[in-house]
């Protein structure tokens, strides 16, 4: 069959939408697919990573004019659902999604905040890359400081820049505290810091070394759909200190790590941590999913939604 992905694949450090179309194309093709980024009258189904614009202008509206004419099936995953001060996504999500021949969602809690129901949905979640798991810390041991570390590619305030300022803040000059911190990704000059360490964005292969080098990890982003930095994390071995309104976060989370409110909470947390790391570990290190078991997954909705076979 030819398909076509209205978001193309990209190179560097991007999040796990960008992620998901890299390996999906790759993973269609190696199944005998044809990989289509422009919608003509030979494409069978159409596969929806954005309801918005692409570079090309194409978006959803075009994809209900091209099913009205050729009788083209419509598959629409729902990653981003606006929740990072994005309402006008959110409200296209919303209207678009009724509108799609199959839905999948990337978290549970995606999908309940959205608020808006197809007869044909399912929820495949969001997932890391296999090489995360090349590298993983096994170790139930930790130090006299727990070393934790995050990593973004957004500077979005609900990315949680706010509270690594507060850390940074808190750390000020000691050197005998229960905890060091380590931020990868990219800051504003707002949050450049004085006392915990600050790598710059990398791409995946030099993420799934580094991450596995410290102990725990910690995401303080808030209402994410998905939360692919959490996922990646949890595939290194760290067990995950997360926001209780992390979102879809929560999710992948529950009974890998320990959740917090706010500052004084989080610095519980790290003791808690610390307290109970082995109970926590052994459960992080039965996470197994990955991104390429994930597509296949969206490969399967898709062989299923035509007629037309390879």
């Amino acid at each position: 069959m030819k398909i076509y992905l209205n978001r193309q694949p990209k190179l560097g450090p991007w999040g796990g939408g960008v992620k998901t179309i890299n390996v999906l194309s790759k993973s269609l093709i190696e199944r005998g697919h044809t990989v289509s980024y422009d919608l003509d009258s030979s494409v069978d189904v159409i596969f929806c990573l954005d309801p918005r614009p692409n570079d090309k202008g194409v978006w959803y509206q075009h994809f209900l004019d091209h099913r009205s004419t050729y009788g083209t099936k419509i598959i629409q995953r729902v990653g981003d659902i606006g929740t990072h001060s994005k309402p006008e996504l959110t409200e296209l999500v919303r209207q678009t999604i009724p509108l799609s021949d199959h839905v999948t969602y990337i978290s549970d809690w995606a999908r309940k905040t959205i608020e808006v129901n197809n007869q044909n949905e399912s929820v495949i979640y969001l997932a890391p890359l296999s090489k995360f798991y090349n590298n993983r810390n096994k170790s139930y041991q930790i130090g006299e400081q727990l070393k934790i570390v995050t990593h973004h590619w957004s500077d979005n305030p609900k990315k949680g820049g706010s509270f690594y300022k507060k850390i940074d803040e808190f750390l000020g000059d000691r050197t005998d505290g229960d905890f060091e911190f380590a931020f990868i990704g990219r800051i504003n000059e707002e949050l450049r810091p004085r006392s915990w360490r600050y790598i710059e964005p990398q791409n995946s292969d030099a993420i799934s070394e580094i991450l596995p080098t410290f102990d725990a990890y910690l995401t303080a982003s808030i209402e994410e759909a998905g939360g692919n930095h959490a996922v990646e994390a949890l595939a290194c071995g760290l067990p995950v200190i997360y926001h209780a309104q992390g979102g879809g976060v929560t999710d992948f989370c529950k009974q890998k790590g320990i959740k917090y409110h706010d500052f004084d909470s989080f610095l519980t947390a790290v003791e808690e941590m610390r307290r109970q790391y082995a109970d926590i570990k052994k459960n992080v290190l039965e996470y197994s999913r990955t991104l390429e078991e994930t597509c296949h997954e969206y490969i399967n909705i898709i062989e299923s939604s035509s007629n037309k076979h390879i």
